[in-house]
């Protein structure tokens, strides 16, 4: 699997998780909002995990599966 973002972008998402800002993005045409928490790598996979801040649920959003995504200041 190949990683689309920038390292730009990628590093967004790693600040944003340092920071636990909000983030909004789109997988598979649903766009959700959640608090960032960590950016992981497990073998070639790459992932945000974030929490949803409604519920506390802790979700976890590929990187190679998210069509966009927007760090909420």
């Amino acid at each position: 699997m190949s990683i689309r973002w920038s390292a730009d972008r990628y590093d967004q998402l790693e600040s944003a998780a340092r920071r636990g800002k909000r983030v909004s993005l789109v997988r598979r045409g649903t766009e959700y909002i959640v608090i960032a928490v960590a950016v992981r790598s497990e073998g070639s996979t790459e992932s945000l995990i974030g929490r949803l801040p409604m519920t506390g649920e802790a979700l976890t959003f590929v990187l190679g599966d998210i069509e966009s995504f927007q760090v909420i200041e």
